[in-house]
C-alpha cells in the first residue's frame, strides 16, 4: 500500500518537515558525489555500526565513546539509495506535518531527534556486534508514525492498493493503515533475531521502526489528543 495523501487538514505550513526533508536530500546529494570508496569510508563513519560502539566501550578501538555515540544521531541522515530517500521522505511528508502541527516546531524536532536517537539504539541492542552499518530516517519517522495514530486514529489516508494487476485507490483509516504498517515491521524484526551476515534482516533496520515507532506511541500519549484533532475531511 502507497500512501497518497492524508485527509486531515494542515493548520500551518510544516516548516520543520520540510526542512528535514531538505536536510536529508541535502546529505544524499553529497554522498552522490563521492567516489565508491569515499561513499563507503564516509558510511562507515557516519553510519551507527554496533560492533564500533561496543570496541569503544571496551577500549580496544581507535574510535572515543564520543564519535562512537555520535553516530546514533548522524545515521538518520544517511541513506542507501534513491529509493531508500524517496520512500522515507515520501511518509515524512505525509505523516509529519499534522504531528508538527499537534506538537508545535519546537517541541516536533526535538521529538523527531529523540525518536531517530531511541530507535538507534533500539537497533544497537538488537543487532549488538554487527559490522554492518545502519542508516536511514526511517526510524525517525516511525517515531512520527507512532505520534500521528495517537493522535489522529480516525483520519483517513488516501492509498493506492495493489491487488494483482489491479490497482485501486481507497481512504483507509489511519489506525488501520498504520497499524498493519507496524506489524509488518515487527513480525518481520522477529524473523531477522539470529540472522548474520550482510543479508540480515533483508538489510533493513527492522527493530529501529520497531523502537523509534514505540518511543513516538509513548510520548504522544503522555502528550495527549484533543478531540479537536480527530476531525477529518473523510
Amino acid at each position: 500500500m502507497i500512501p497518497l495523501k492524508d485527509m486531515t487538514p494542515r493548520r500551518s505550513v510544516p516548516v520543520v518537515t520540510l526542512l528535514l526533508i531538505l536536510a536529508n536530500a541535502i546529505e544524499f546529494f553529497h554522498q552522490e558525489t563521492l567516489s565508491p570508496k569515499s561513499a563507503e569510508a564516509f558510511v562507515l563513519a557516519y553510519g551507527m555500526v554496533p560492533a564500533k560502539i561496543q570496541y569503544a566501550l571496551a577500549g580496544t578501538h581507535h574510535v572515543t565513546l564520543i564519535q562512537a555515540f555520535s553516530t546514533l544521531f548522524t545515521c538518520m541522515f544517511l541513506h542507501a539509495g534513491w529509493m531508500h530517500i524517496i520512500g522515507n521522505m515520501w511518509f515524512l511528508w505525509i505523516f509529519g506535518g499534522n504531528v508538527e502541527d499537534r506538537l508545535g516546531s519546537p517541541g516536533y524536532l526535538l521529538f523527531y531527534l529523540f525518536c531517530g536517537i531511541g530507535s538507534s539504539a533500539t537497533e544497537l541492542l538488537f543487532t549488538w556486534g554487527s559490522h554492518i552499518p545502519s542508516l536511514g530516517a526511517s526510524g525517525a519517522i516511525s517515531g512520527v508514525l507512532g505520534a500521528y495514530i495517537i493522535f489522529f486514529p480516525s483520519s483517513r489516508i488516501l492509498t493506492l492498493v495493489p491487488l494483482f494487476i489491479i490497482w485501486f485507490l481507497a481512504r483507509i483509516p489511519a489506525f488501520v493503515f498504520i497499524g498493519l504498517w507496524f506489524a509488518i515491521q515487527f513480525l518481520a524484526g522477529v524473523g531477522s533475531l539470529g540472522q548474520t551476515g550482510p543479508g540480515a534482516g533483508g538489510g533493513v533496520a527492522w527493530w529501529a521502526h520497531v523502537g523509534g515507532f514505540a518511543i513516538g506511541v509513548l510520548i504522544a500519549s503522555a502528550v495527549g489528543r484533543r478531540p479537536a484533532d480527530n476531525l477529518s475531511n473523510a
